[in-house]
């Protein structure tokens, strides 16, 4: 079930990203029900549980301007706009489980986007991913004090190559520990 929700994220991503994409040329027509429609229908083999994603899409879509707003401050020197599309996208993804998931542990979701980074992102990008969340999620627990190894520096903002594929394995990387669960 967990590489099931993973393939779910991943669906998710594709749709988010197709809308930011389509709302940024000015697309009247996209439709984003139809599209996330069609998005699940060609994995709907191997998903089981299509309200995750559902749910993921239409919660990331109501609360764009809000996650927006969180994660500026988080990356002070890189505006939202000016962040590469899919490391945006992803970034709203896991800002929205983080303060909206009751059900999956912020390490889990922090992780899950660092490996949507690793997969769609580009070079630094799941650097910068888990900088932001992971500030985000201590924000969150209470500890404002980010460290100086998992705060978002310009150096980790990847470059707008947002289709480059990453294998980034640096040790100097802070990330969760993956837990094994239902996420």
């Amino acid at each position: 079930m967990a590489s099931n929700r993973h393939l779910g994220r991943i669906i998710a991503l594709q749709t988010l990203y197709e809308q930011d994409f389509r709302r940024d040329s000015d697309d009247a027509t996209f439709d984003l029900a139809e599209v996330l429609k069609r998005n699940i229908t060609r994995y709907e083999a191997t998903i089981d549980d299509t309200s995750f994603i559902e749910e993921l899409v239409a919660g990331v879509d109501t609360e764009q301007e809000q996650l927006d707003t969180v994660l500026q401050p988080l990356a002070p020197e890189w505006p939202i706009s000016q962040i590469a599309r899919m490391d945006r996208v992803i970034l709203r993804m896991g800002a929205y489980e983080l303060l909206h998931s009751q059900n999956v542990p912020p390490k889990v979701v922090i992780n899950e986007a660092v490996e949507l980074a690793k997969a769609f992102g580009s070079t630094n990008s799941s650097k910068f991913v888990n900088g932001v969340l992971g500030t985000l999620l201590r924000q969150q627990q209470g500890d404002d004090a980010p460290t100086e190894d998992a705060t978002p520096k310009a150096t980790d903002t990847p470059d707008n190559a947002s289709d480059a594929t990453a294998d980034d394995n640096d040790d100097a990387e802070v990330r969760p520990v993956k837990e094994k669960d239902d996420a």
